[in-house]
């Protein structure tokens, strides 16, 4: 289980060092954004959800021009980072200032259905559990309206977690599978929800490289009750030696990424409890006799 006070705190410590060491987070926004090209949607109201320094901000802005756009993160100094690229953003487009919330994804202090597009690239991994962030996405979203978001599956950093796969506390957080995610969606009464994966891969010349960019994005171990750290020095060689067995025939270290993909729609009516039928009564017009 993740400690979100840790999480706050491990996100604002990388706020300035996150934008040069998330490589991976951009690859997977833009293919985000990409999948938007077969989505018919004219958003007015935009929320990014798990903004981080504001990379989308921007983009999501000129896509859907006129729409007015909000950034919520956990951690302050990352809406820090966020304000003054979005500033730098309206200078150069003179486009509207995008408004930036601190807050928690299961505590959103927007109004309900007051949404149509809820974007959240790689953030609901980082949840204790996920349900109930996609329960308030649901209750900020006008009927009709999108959750389109990516996040990481279990298999995840195979490679780290194999490196400390010994009797100390784990070193990498469990994340929830494809079909748990799919399966919340379902329970919450979204509609036509799509869920798929790929397997993205980072490569490092060495063990350090992995760790350190993992430190700059902020993504360190955050499960409640750990010890501080990845452990002792003796189980940070044993690791290092470890993850030597991974090394490709190519000399480069690799870092496996599960990547969850998932869409789903906030049905533009109210579903009905199960077993649960409408019947009309209309007045007959009156007949003359």
């Amino acid at each position: 289980m993740s400690d979100l006070a840790g999480v706050r705190r491990a996100f604002g410590r990388a706020a300035r060092s996150y934008d040069v060491a998330a490589v991976l987070q951009r690859e997977i926004g833009t293919r985000m954004l990409e999948r938007l090209d077969y989505i018919r949607l004219q958003p007015r109201r935009i929320l990014d959800l798990g903004c981080g320094t504001g990379a989308w901000l921007s983009p999501l802005g000129q896509r859907y021009a006129g729409a007015s756009v909000v950034g919520l993160d956990l951690a302050l100094p990352m809406l820090q980072q966020a304000a003054g690229r979005d500033a730098l953003w309206r200078r150069l487009l003179g486009r509207p200032s995008a408004g930036l919330v601190c807050a928690e994804a299961t505590a959103l202090p927007l109004a309900s259905g007051s949404v149509d597009l809820v974007w959240s690239n790689l953030m609901l991994q980082w949840m204790p559990d996920p349900e109930p962030a996609l329960a308030e996405v649901w209750r900020v979203l006008r009927p009709g309206g999108l959750i389109m978001f990516s996040s990481f599956g279990p298999d995840t950093l195979t490679e780290l977690r194999q490196a400390f796969a010994d009797e100390g506390p784990p070193a990498v957080n469990h994340f929830a599978d494809m079909h748990d995610i799919g399966d919340a969606l379902v329970r919450l009464r979204y509609a036509d929800p799509v869920m798929d994966m790929e397997r993205l891969e980072l490569t490092y010349a060495d063990f350090d490289g992995v760790v350190r960019d993992l430190r700059a994005i902020g993504a360190t171990h955050l499960h409640q009750g750990r010890r501080r750290g990845l452990g002792g020095r003796h189980r940070w060689a044993l690791a290092r030696q470890r993850y030597e067995t991974f090394r490709r025939a190519d000399g480069r270290l690799p870092a496996t990424f599960e990547t969850v993909y998932g869409h789903a729609w906030k049905p533009a009516t109210a579903a009905l409890p199960e077993g649960t039928a409408v019947v009309s009564f209309r007045r007959r017009p009156a007949v003359d006799a």
